[in-house]
């Protein structure tokens, strides 16, 4: 079975580098190799390399730079999208691809269901949805996976920027009215390799699904577990979770409006692949305890 992976140098695209490995031949391409605001390169690539299964862990992600460059962020998690759909369709191939919370506006009370009403608020969820879209409408073989605060290892994340400010740092404010569940890369990776296993056996339906964990947390709450967790684990910190401060989402202007109800219910899921899902602080204990091991706490 040929494998199509794209978006390999990211958080999640790293750890589908790893887990992939099992279901058949592999080929990972990156942003050196595959520029996807180009269709033509997108249509000759999978047209040589005919992959059964394509999964897109690639997209424009800038969710601030996305305000001053929607065109840039259109062409990535849209334009591109509706390319690989329409191989897939044509080819009988399955398709993953990721999506985000960010397609709600944040206003509902309660956890949000795959069918509840979209309404991004910025440009970054509106290309997302709009890739939602083009997957769904190509009627293809789609699993879109709805995903939120993605951390993971390797790259850039929440997580990584509280222990690296926590190194250093005496005081710290936070956000603390927009809440949601952190998501690892780890745990997305290993739901898209069941969910795959499943689907070549026409035992998982395509559709839209929310993969995140279980439980709600804030960022500031998540801060303050973070270098709890830490100093239980011996690093040397500056910061002590006493001294992290909350704050509105009005007090840390930016140019992209976040929804302040991130929270995705991920009962369908669980469900339809007949697991239970982790709660969120398994992962990011796990996370601290890596980085621990690599020694991320002894750098400058």
């Amino acid at each position: 079975m040929q494998i199509l992976l794209i978006g390999k140098d990211g958080q999640v695209g790293r750890e589908l580098s790893r887990s992939l490995i099992t279901l058949g031949q592999i080929t990972a391409l990156g942003r050196a190799e595959l520029d996807l605001t180009n269709p033509n390169a997108i249509k000759k690539t999978v047209q040589q390399l005919q992959p059964n299964v394509i999964i897109n862990a690639a997209a424009y992600t800038a969710v601030d730079k996305a305000e001053a460059h929607p065109e840039d962020a259109y062409k990535v998690n849209q334009e591109a999208v509706i390319q690989l759909a329409d191989y897939a369709k044509h080819h009988n191939a399955i398709l993953v691809h990721y999506s985000t919370d960010y397609v709600f506006d944040g206003n509902k009370q309660g956890a949000y269901h795959e069918e509840d009403e979209t309404n991004p608020l910025n440009i970054y969820g509106a290309s997302k949805l709009a890739g939602e879209k083009a997957i769904l409408d190509s009627t293809c073989r789609g699993y879109i996976f709805r995903t939120s605060w993605v951390y993971a290892l390797h790259g850039q994340n929440f997580i990584k920027t509280i222990l690296r400010l926590a190194r250093h740092k005496e005081s710290l404010t936070v956000i603390h009215d927009q809440q949601g569940a952190p998501t690892s890369a780890e745990l997305i990776s290993d739901i898209t390799l069941l969910a795959i296993h499943w689907a070549l056996r026409e035992q998982f339906a395509p559709g839209i699904y929310h993969l995140t964990p279980n439980g709600i947390t804030t960022w500031y709450d998540l801060a303050s577990f973070i270098v709890e967790q830490a100093h239980l684990s011996g690093a040397r910190l500056q910061l002590e979770s006493s001294k992290i401060l909350p704050i509105l989402s009005e007090d840390y202007p930016s140019l992209a409006t976040r929804p302040k109800n991130s929270v995705l219910n991920n009962q369908k899921l669980a469900s339809d692949l007949r697991i239970i899902l982790p709660n969120w602080k398994i992962h990011v204990n796990r996370i601290i305890s890596q980085l621990i091991q690599i020694g991320y706490f002894n750098e400058a």
